[in-house]
């Protein structure tokens, strides 16, 4: 029930960072709220990586659906892919790896202050 609210803390402050911040930004606020909390660096990657991945999925379907998955689509053929699907799922992984890293740093900075 912790991690569930670190993941939610941590992709509703992504979302507004995002909007006004570049998109790295999103691991900073993995890393500050995973320094903060009590939680392990399993736990803390595992709340970054969901809360940064929430994010981006829901800004790319955001982005996505209104222009009929054609960014997308074009996308996917620049670099190769067979379709946008693709293209999104890969976006989305990179952002909970980005997230996940971002929140085990500050797990582990957590830890080793904490003693």
């Amino acid at each position: 029930m912790q991690l569930l609210k670190y993941i939610i803390i941590i992709a509703i402050c992504a979302s507004i960072i995002t909007w006004l911040m570049p998109w790295y930004m999103a691991a900073a606020v993995a890393f500050v709220v995973t320094v903060n909390a009590k939680i392990t660096p399993g736990k803390a990657f595992l709340a970054g990586a969901g809360g940064v991945g929430l994010t981006w999925l829901v800004v790319a379907l955001y982005r996505d659906i209104p222009n009929e998955h054609i960014l997308s689509g074009r996308m996917a053929k620049v670099l190769g892919l067979p379709n946008g699907f693709l293209f999104l799922l890969i976006t989305i992984i990179l952002g909970a790896i980005v997230g996940g890293m971002a929140g085990w740093s500050g797990g582990v900075m957590n830890k080793a202050f904490r003693k």
